[in-house]
């Protein structure tokens, strides 16, 4: 199956989606709209719980094994949230303003700054910015990881920028289903797309 094949979707279940998260089981999704946070079903759609975000403007999502970790430009920090109760349990400084994609890779975040177009690699223990390089596409507001490569989603367009992770160098890109991603995750599988526009929740093939 090509890369950026539409697998399945379903609508998102409020308007403005603007992060995804995996935790190996279900999904984990933001909705500027209302502010809530949302633990779907990656199979159905439905919804499993919701929750009202911590503020500061939430956007990007990521998940670290054990917890959920938030992008909040609104107040310049990334943000590590127990799964359970979504209380705020410590909060660091983004490596700089206007940081709305995250990812984990096991060890490291990557936050994406969408106004000065930069990627960065963040120790979340020390909280230092390991290294940073620029982003393949002007206002990355997506990002996903395997741990080898990084998917970055263009806001403007459909496409999907894959990255290595050591370099910084472009891999390669595909289309995506639509303009306006909000969001990206990878579930070890496949790869989710989040479309902010559309209020759309797309699984997609990645190889």
């Amino acid at each position: 199956m090509a890369a950026g094949t539409a697998i399945r979707s379903f609508a998102a279940p409020a308007t403005l989606p603007e992060g995804i998260a995996f935790d190996g089981h279900s999904l984990w999704l933001y909705t500027v709209t209302g502010g809530d946070l949302y633990q779907l079903d990656p199979v159905s759609g439905q919804v499993i719980r919701s929750f009202s975000g911590p503020g500061g403007d939430p956007r990007g999502l990521a998940w670290d094994g054990a917890h959920l970790w938030m992008a909040r430009p609104g107040s310049d920090l990334l943000s590590q949230l127990d799964p359970v109760s979504t209380a705020v349990v410590r909060s660091i400084a983004a490596p700089n303003t206007n940081v709305f994609g995250l990812a984990f890779d096991g060890r490291s975040l990557w936050a994406a700054d969408r106004v000065a177009n930069v990627i960065y690699q963040v120790d979340p223990t020390t909280r230092a910015a390991i290294r940073s390089f620029a982003s393949p596409v002007s206002d990355p507001r997506s990002l996903a990881t395997d741990g080898r490569r990084l998917w970055v989603g263009n806001f403007g367009a459909s496409t999907i920028y894959q990255v290595d992770t050591v370099t910084g160098r472009l891999i390669g890109s595909f289309a995506g289903p639509t303009t306006g991603v909000s969001g990206l995750t990878f579930d070890g599988r496949t790869l989710w797309f989040v479309s902010e526009g559309g209020a759309t929740l797309y699984q997609l093939a990645v190889s």
